[in-house]
């Protein structure tokens, strides 16, 4: 049975770079009607940000990968945040240690970094030869009894090559020679991500490991953990590089992938989830819009590409108006209202008046939070008009005429309804000899402020007689 796994280390903000690994890994399960697996990975406890509770909320809740195993969801005993695993850990580093593949280290931190430093300086690669690797462990272990500070290394091979086949990348060898020794338990007590990761995938039968390319030049590390462990290796799919629309690669203090930051802005998790799958992986179709069931019927490893890929926040904005404009109504009155009523007072509003002014954008909103961007015309006091505005009301002897008309009309009408609009636009036209452009752009840029926007009589609708009234007047003869 495939068996896959989401192990995020959580010393950052979650991204889009975490979600794709979550989604391939769980469209890789369950499109082989395989189990999915929710590990936390929290060993670096003091750069920890993020929760366990807010993760799997997140998952469960919000974008619906639901795991199979995981925290509150133990298999047997099993325990899926590896901060409650140390004893697993610290036993098969014993193991290591009685093999004599492992050593403990008594090395200062301070001084390792500082002849880092220096190589860095001197342009030179770095490979600690530790002095340590050949203490006696009867003398070591002393050491440890007497209170010294120590961390666990493995002793890595000083020549020969080593070598494995990605699922995406192919066959790739790595050369020894260049591999430092590297540490299984830190002087915290705490594995190290490498260590603890290949125990746990292990144990818990993990039978592919996705993750994303940036991990390749780690794998030497890891195979040779499963060697002088004993256990077998999963199959390995690295997934390409995300980039920004820069080029650059996406960071950790990168807020345009930040995935809170995106669906409090009022980003569709199906939307995101959709232009996330499209990130390294290519349907090979012209289909573009995906279910999540869609998605695992056609998820395919071959289709994993192995460029990079440009994450684009336009692209992905394209994706949620998509989504935002096939909601029905009701939806869509749901998924808005909490963003308009975030920043405007509607206690004088009707029911009616709000769905209204909601439904006014629905064809054309980017995302949930720029209903009250679009809206502001609806709840500002003044008009404040930009040059190109400006400008065109100066244009042409006929605009104060159609604005003089446009008032009258409006102060005769005694019906406020979007027929009676409708037919009062048309009679200022008429009365002014002007073209229906004309007239429809001139009252949109007095009334809005804007030279385009939504169906000019819904928005004069919503916006009633005596504010439309003032907002004429106060333009007549300012221009």
């Amino acid at each position: 049975m495939t068996r896959t796994r989401f192990a995020p280390s959580l010393t950052g903000h979650l991204h889009i770079g975490n979600l794709r690994s979550a989604l391939f890994a769980y469209l890789l399960a369950k499109h082989d009607d395989g189990e999915f697996i929710l590990r936390i990975e929290d060993t670096n406890s003091s750069k920890i940000l993020i929760s366990p509770e807010e993760l799997i909320n997140m998952l469960l809740n919000t974008f619906q990968l639901t795991y199979d195993e995981g925290p509150k969801k133990e298999r047997d005993s099993t325990e899926y945040i590896q901060s409650k695993r140390l004893d697993i850990y610290k036993s098969y580093a014993e193991k290591l240690l009685k093999k004599g593949e492992a050593y403990y280290c008594f090395c200062d931190k301070k001084t390792l970094n500082a002849k880092r430093m220096k190589a860095s300086e001197e342009k030179q690669n770095f490979l600690y030869e530790d002095p340590c690797r050949i203490i006696g462990i009867e003398e070591a272990k002393n050491r440890v009894l007497a209170g010294e500070s120590y961390t666990i290394r493995q002793k890595m091979p000083r020549s020969g090559q080593i070598s494995f086949h990605d699922l995406v990348y192919g066959d790739i060898t790595f050369d020894n020679s260049t591999l430092e020794d590297q540490i299984l338990i830190k002087s915290d007590g705490f594995p190290t991500y490498n260590f603890a990761n290949v125990i746990d995938d292990a144990l818990m039968d993990i039978t592919h490991v996705t993750r994303g390319c940036e991990y390749l030049s780690s794998m030497p590390k890891y195979l040779l953990l499963y060697e002088a462990l004993n256990f077998p290796r999963p199959e390995f799919v690295h997934l390409p590089l995300i980039k920004n629309k820069e080029k650059g690669n996406l960071t950790k203090t990168n807020k345009d992938d930040d995935l809170i930051d995106l669906l409090n802005q009022g980003f569709l998790p199906c939307a995101i989830l959709n232009y996330i799958a499209l990130l390294g992986w290519n349907p090979r179709t012209n289909q573009e819009f995906f279910t999540l069931q869609e998605l695992i019927n056609e998820f395919d490893i071959s289709k994993i590409t192995k460029r990079p890929c440009c994450y684009d926040i336009k692209k992905l904005v394209w994706f949620n108006k998509h989504y935002i404009s096939k909601m029905n109504d009701q939806e869509y009155i749901n998924f808005t209202r909490p963003y308009l009523e975030n920043v405007y007072n509607l206690k004088d509003k009707t029911e009616e008046w709000i769905n209204n002014l909601l439904l006014l954008f629905k064809k054309h909103l980017h995302f949930g939070s720029e209903i009250a961007l679009v809206s502001n015309l609806f709840f500002r006091e003044i008009i404040v008009l930009d040059e190109t505005c400006i400008s065109y009301l100066r244009s042409d002897e006929l605009i104060p005429s159609i604005l003089k008309t446009f008032k009258e009309e409006i102060e005769t009408c005694s019906d406020w309804n979007l027929q009676n609009i409708e037919e009062l636009l048309k009679r200022v036209e008429l009365k002014t000899n002007s073209t229906k452009e004309k007239t429809y752009r001139t009252i949109r840029i007095v009334v809005t402020g804007l030279n385009y926007g939504r169906e000019l009589s819904k928005i004069l609708f919503l916006l009633e007689q005596q504010t439309i009234i003032k907002r004429v007047e106060n333009s007549i003869g300012m221009y």
